[in-house]
């Protein structure tokens, strides 16, 4: 199995089927045994794009409470070098913040060339929270699509690969995935009261994501819809693209420099 992007104006289907795994998925520990080799593939990868220091990739992950972002930084951007890898987690945006316009607070968490960067939530919140609190009225909001594509568009003619992938989790799945928070002891720091109440919204906020996938997949900033119920599978379909990309981007260790001669001869000489 594979993910293809989403083509630009189309809703995605986001009801439960769409959450679960085929029924001829791989067993967990072929996946697991998958992701290994993608891991290592995609850590030699960035060797080389940090190395280059020329381009950027960044990675945006949005899910529903529960959806999995977490997982994916741990298992998938976990195997590789720390220095060539950023995260960075949006929560609600402090004052400061919101004295500014609602990309202010993300432009700077762009990673620099060499890096991978992944954001945990991102701008989309300004078209998904904040529409479905009707935080902002529409007309705010519904330009923020637009504003977004040409966010992105300025990123990717700097050098910045953007990706972006929706970790689609069933209704049932985040049932259980809560209850796991509030049964099991190391979990129980990861739960909050207020994922119930956003779990009543989950028909609007399956309209405010098929809306923000579908106006702002584009060619330089693709979104991907990850059937996540099962977590091996959704870290391996991550992998799968994050890799693809990387191999088209093809980047290069820097040659030596003229003075690398030099150096090598008078080491070698005993100097």
């Amino acid at each position: 199995m594979h993910l293809d992007p989403v083509p630009l104006g189309t809703a995605p289907t986001l009801d439960d089927a769409a959450a679960a795994p085929p029924a001829d998925a791989p067993a967990k520990q072929t996946l697991r045994e998958r992701l290994a080799t993608l891991g290592a593939r995609m850590a030699a990868l960035q060797g080389a794009l940090y190395a280059e220091q020329r381009r950027a990739m960044l990675v945006v992950l949005q899910a529903r409470d529960a959806g999995g972002k977490d997982g994916v930084i741990r298992h998938v951007f976990g195997r590789l070098n720390p220095m060539g890898v950023e995260v960075t987690s949006f929560k609600a945006p402090t004052p400061l913040e919101l004295s500014h316009d609602f990309l202010w607070r993300v432009h700077h968490r762009v990673p620099a060339r060499g890096i991978v960067g992944v954001f945990n939530r991102s701008h989309f919140e300004d078209v998904l929270v904040v529409r479905v609190h009707s935080l902002v009225p529409e007309q705010v909001w519904g330009k923020r699509y637009e504003q977004i594509n040409s966010f992105e568009r300025l990123l990717a003619d700097n050098g910045v690969t953007v990706l972006k992938f929706c970790l689609h989790i069933s209704r049932q799945e985040q049932r259980r995935r809560l209850l796991d928070r509030l049964k099991e002891p190391h979990k129980n720091w990861k739960f909050n009261a207020g994922d119930l109440k956003e779990r009543e919204r989950w028909d609007a906020y399956t309209e405010a994501y098929q809306d923000a996938i579908g106006l702002t997949s584009t060619e330089w900033a693709p979104w991907y819809v990850v059937p996540a119920d099962l977590k091996p599978l959704r870290d391996v379909l991550v992998a799968q693209v994050v890799v693809a990309v990387l191999e088209r981007m093809a980047p290069q260790y820097p040659a030596p420099g003229p003075e690398a001669e030099e150096l090598r001869r008078l080491l070698e000489a005993g100097g």
